[in-house]
């Protein structure tokens, strides 16, 4: 809103919505204050001022949740937070413990977001860069405490154990039960034990689950309470009222209550120990920020905390010293070690002028550098942001669990309740224990943890180990399209090539003076960002030439530039840039026949309508560039090449890089259509860009890659950033997507298996065949083992060896990217 016109838009607007009444729109605060007679019909209204060209602010939080351990957990977390009015979207992810809640801005605040997710039971917090410097620490701190907890349950449970399976298998034990402390003792001793085991260490699972079970939203905590519970409850019968229960079927089961809380206690350290392990990559990361830096202040050097840097501070770095923030080196040369952040080992050069990245170390030179970025607008700070929205994502992948995980604990409970009513029907003598050991069985091995985290943990691996090795997924979901991409395009400039041209030839016709007519083109190419313009001006410069002035200045677009320069019209571009203006190129034609033939880049100029030279410049290929294309055509992708360079120039540069599809002469807006052109028999296409006429591409390819060292279009025009300024990091982007890919079907088959397999044994299926009943004590292990090795088998990603990585990096690729979004 910019204006009272539009207060009266918005008002006008909003009171047509039905069932809104007296509203009230400010423009100084640009809120509007509107009363609903259901807080349903606020949809209603965010979408009229959507539609009138007024969209609601929206804002977004991510919350740590406490109390999550199972998918389940998830559903109820998601369904509480988005049926709260003003909640856009709530996605709740039980690896890394966080919900990402997008919401309208004044309608709902964090306050409310936290309270209402605390008031459902799962307690609520800020979450944020601080919280993720602590998750380490908050899950070794978990996993101390649950570690203790196993401890002090193990001690109490053992005798219990040994009590009452010791009299089950060796009947020596058993008559020496029964000669010394008698059996009646012997349960008292285990109801005793036993009880401190549940209502002590197992306390947890009977507060979180009891509730949740009574609120008709069970999780996997309410199995294991009801499970623990009736093994205890029958027990207590047996021992304290004999009476109640036939003869037959007197027998407690409290070692199977105490043993089963042991192990889901083991379970669950052991889980908290590798969840801790999972957020690894962002840990490392965070672990690269200096707190100190070295400011000179006006002759000496002043050790100060690195949050009181300001932009335009000067900072001097030692030797083997890590650079503490983004900046400009002002004196001194070195070489960086940049590899924590570009995934490249081979230190980069860096001189007065050079942009030097926090994080990274110094080598054996000393460097002074002014201050250009420092918080959160350092590279490295929005790396650690880019990865921690990575790790939050939702694959399509995960759509299918999350509607089965939504049921699967109260279908878990009716299952349990099926089976003890089928043991009572027909069950052999005695029932009642069977039914209860069946019942007991199949609501502990069940596993909804398993599911839940098959998903989130390989995502959070897998992202954060893409980013150790240089490769940023700005969106978690690219992971999943990316392994089913079959067709590779590449941008020629700057993605294929060194994107720093040198000016080769020009060849000037009669009538005109070389130095003249270079001063007049460097002149208009001074105004233009295009890398072939910077090796025009710097060859002009080189030679001592002073540039004219520039006036009227035009950029046409996938043509060429044009200008006036000392009252003569300059055109500079293509062969279809001349042919449009009606300029006659038959002069110079074989000659850039010629020329484009060797690979090189070759435009035409003209003065004043008249054709007076055709320019050339060569741009080589990355010293990577030909072994990252073989690699990925040795994978069986398909490799081509877009450019809007002739073909013959085009096929020259395929040649020598190994590419066998060219698709050349493309204006900007025609790489859409080309990568429409590759998408034929519906294959799926990766787009790979640097610069800002890439940007359409690149959001509209099926996966767009930008080249870490490209321009800010393209960078935010694309959903997978490669930190190396070469092709090395398509091939390794494609690796951890792959691997990550293939480790989540490994994770939701193991966890479905399971699950199948498992509950109808718990059930008893075996028994009428082989007279097996699966033991509760099993199911405990088993059911601990499973969620522990979903996540175990995510931490595997950890071990992923980039595929390629540069011996040598080439100019451009020792360009360390600039922070994502600030460049230009």
């Amino acid at each position: 809103m910019n204006c009272a016109s539009c207060v009266g838009r918005v008002e006008n607007a909003l009171t047509a919505v039905e069932g809104v009444s007296t509203v009230a729109v400010n423009l100084a605060t640009e809120t509007a204050a509107l009363t609903l007679e259901n807080p349903a019909g606020l949809a209603g209204a965010v979408q009229v001022l959507q539609d009138k060209g007024y969209p609601a602010r929206t804002a977004s939080i991510t919350l740590s949740i406490s109390a999550l351990s199972c998918a389940s957990c998830v559903g109820r977390v998601e369904k509480t937070l988005s049926a709260i009015p003003g909640v856009l979207s709530a996605q709740v992810n039980l690896a890394t413990e966080t919900a990402t809640v997008e919401f309208l801005d004044g309608v709902v605040t964090p306050a409310d977001l936290i309270a209402v997710c605390t008031q459902s039971g799962y307690p609520a917090a800020l979450s944020g860069a601080a919280l993720s410097q602590s998750r380490a620490e908050e899950k070794a701190s978990e996993a101390q405490l649950l570690k203790r907890q196993v401890i002090i349950a193990a001690v109490l449970s053992i005798p219990v154990f040994v009590l009452e399976m010791g009299a089950h298998l060796s009947g020596t034990f058993h008559h020496f039960i029964g000669n010394t402390i008698g059996t009646q003792t012997s349960w008292l001793i285990q109801f005793g034990l036993s009880s401190m085991v549940l209502f002590g260490p197992g306390r947890q699972f009977f507060v979180r689950g009891l509730p949740a079970l009574f609120r008709g939203a069970p999780d996997m905590n309410s199995l294991v309470a009801v499970g623990t519970a009736a093994a205890w409850g029958y027990s207590v019968v047996a021992t304290f009222l004999p009476a109640l229960l036939p003869q037959g079927v007197r027998a407690v089961y409290f070692e199977a209550a105490a043993v089963i809380v042991v192990l889901i206690l083991i379970g669950r350290w052991l889980e908290a120990r590798a969840k801790g392990k999972t957020g690894a990559a962002i840990q490392a990361l965070l672990g690269l920020q200096s707190t100190t830096a070295g400011v000179i202040r006006g002759e000496r050097t002043v050790e100060v905390n690195v949050d009181t840097l300001i932009v335009g501070d000067r900072v001097r770095v030692r030797p083997g010293a890590r650079i503490p923030v983004d900046g400009v080196v002002t004196d001194g040369a070195s070489h960086v070690d940049e590899s924590m952040i570009t995934g490249e080992p081979v230190p980069v050069a860096k001189r007065v002028g050079e942009a030097v990245t926090g994080g990274t170390i110094n080598g054996t030179g000393s460097l002074t550098f002014r201050v250009s970025r420092v918080g959160a607008d350092t590279t490295l700070a929005q790396i650690v942001s880019m990865v921690e929205q990575a790790q939050g994502a939702r694959l399509p992948i995960q759509s299918v669990v999350d509607k089965i995980t939504l049921w699967f604990v109260p279908a878990v409970i009716t299952a349990a309740v099926l089976t003890v009513l089928t043991w009572l029907l027909i069950g052999p003598s005695p029932a009642l224990t069977l039914a209860l050991v069946a019942g007991v069985s199949v609501l502990i091995i069940a596993c909804p943890c398993a599911m839940g985290l098959a998903t989130p943990t390989s995502i959070m691996v897998g992202t954060g180990r893409a980013a150790e090795m240089g490769v940023l997924f700005r969106k978690g979901d690219a992971l999943q399209a990316l392994s089913e991409v079959s067709v590779i395009a590449l941008d020629k400039t700057g993605t294929l090539t060194e994107g720093k041209p040198t000016l080769t030839d020009l060849v000037v016709t009669d009538g005109f003076e070389r130095d003249v007519l270079l001063a007049l083109i460097a002149a208009v190419e001074a105004q233009s960002e295009h890398p072939i313009a910077a090796a025009i001006v710097q060859q002009a410069v080189s030679e001592g030439l002073e540039l004219p002035v520039v006036t009227g200045f035009q950029s046409v677009t996938g043509y060429g530039v044009e200008a006036a320069v000392s009252g003569q019209q300059v055109l500079i571009g293509a062969e279809r840039f001349m042919v449009r203006e009606g300029v006659d190129i038959s002069l110079l034609a074989d000659k850039e026949k010629s020329l484009a033939a060797k690979g090189r880049t070759a435009l035409f100029a003209a003065v004043d309508g008249r054709l007076a030279a055709v320019i050339a410049v060569s741009d080589p290929l990355k010293s990577s560039s030909a072994a990252a294309i073989n690699a990925l055509q040795q994978r069986g992708f398909k490799v081509a090449m877009i450019t809007g360079d002739k073909h013959t120039t085009a096929q020259a540069i395929a040649r020598e890089a190994g590419i066998d599809h060219v698709i050349a002469e493309v204006l900007p807006e025609g790489k859409v259509a080309a990568i429409d052109e590759l998408r034929s028999k519906d294959r799926k296409v990766a787009f790979v860009g640097d610069g800002i006429n890439d940007a359409p591409a690149l959001a509209y390819a099926d996966v767009g890659i930008a080249i870490g060292t490209g321009t800010d279009v393209a960078i935010e025009s694309a959903e997978v950033v490669l930190m190396s300024g070469n092709l090395n990091g398509v091939v390794n982007a494609v690796e951890i997507s792959t691997r990550t890919l293939s480790n989540i079907r490994q994770n939701l088959m193991w966890a479905f298996g399971y699950n199948i397999a498992l509950i109808p044994l718990a059930a008893g299926v075996l028994y009428p065949v082989f007279g097996v009943l699966l033991s509760p004590m099993f199911a405990a292990g088993a059911m601990a083992l499973s969620s522990v090795s979903v996540v175990l088998n995510a931490l595997r990603l950890h071990r992923v060896k980039p595929v390629m990585v540069s011996a040598v990096a080439g100019p451009a690729e020792q360009d360390l990217m600039q922070p994502l979004g600030s460049q230009g």
